[in-house]
């Protein structure tokens, strides 16, 4: 069982680099990985992989020191514990609007007292006695809910209560959609809204997470966001745009 370090520097009050590479794909797991991020994200709701993708990723995040993290389609037990036995260090569980449903993903997520998970342990036990590996699991084992519905926010002071729960993802396009605005992420409600959960997640004394950009990653950092997400894209695109820029000048 590997030591979390991303969900230590959280539980520090450290903010922690999440990339999302987006394609299924080991090596380049390997590759985003080795440049120095935290965690890797391992997208299973939107994404195309499937489990033994998934197994593979997992290892690849694992050769970097990163953190795999997978999210899970949905919040049902069966298939975050399939994602922690093929060795992710955390769930990341979508669509979380209620109390309810955070305690919901804590359970599906953590061995007994904590909540009950399948008893099983996948790769991520082995060499390790079970009896051990429970313990181990549950202290290691990240889980982080996504808020992405007005209900959620709504509903966010009983959220945060829950405990267990490493950081509060604040998903800015199912809630865009959510608040009637589909497709605009950077409508400025739906800016101020994220802003709002934000403050209102770091005061409760949890940690917030956001989709960040270049552009936009300091201001998250000065609201007091921790858990900083970054799509792939978002980082090549301006790069492979100067790089362009420059050789079509010549």
């Amino acid at each position: 069982m590997r030591v979390n370090r991303a969900k230590q520097k959280l539980a520090a009050g450290q903010p922690i680099s999440v990339i999302a590479p987006t394609y299924t794909s080991a090596g380049l797991v390997e590759l985003v990985a080795h440049l120095g991020f935290d965690a890797v994200f391992l997208d299973c709701e939107h994404g195309p992989a499937g489990w033994e993708d998934v197994e593979h990723m997992v290892r690849a995040a694992e050769l970097a020191n990163a953190t795999p993290i997978v999210r899970v389609q949905s919040n049902d037990p069966s298939t975050i514990t399939r994602a922690l036995d093929r060795g992710a260090g955390g769930v990341q569980v979508p669509h979380v609007n209620t109390r309810a449903d955070a305690e919901a993903a804590v359970r599906h997520a953590k061995f007994a007292p904590l909540g009950h998970r399948g008893f099983a342990g996948g790769r991520s036990a082995l060499g390790v006695p079970m009896s051990e590996f429970c313990h181990r699991a549950n202290e290691e084992t990240m889980v982080v809910v996504m808020l992405e519905e007005v209900e959620a926010l709504e509903n966010l002071g009983e959220i945060v209560q829950v405990d267990h729960i490493d950081a509060f993802f604040v998903a800015p396009g199912d809630l865009a959609q959510s608040m009637g605005y589909p497709g605009l992420m950077d409508h400025p409600a739906v800016l101020a809204a994220v802003d709002d959960a934000v403050r209102r997640i770091r005061a409760a004394g949890r940690a917030p997470g956001v989709l960040t950009t270049p552009a936009t990653v300091n201001h998250y950092l000065e609201i007091g966001a921790l858990y900083l997400f970054v799509g792939l894209a978002s980082l090549l695109t301006p790069a492979a745009r100067d790089f362009l820029a420059a050789v079509n000048r010549s």
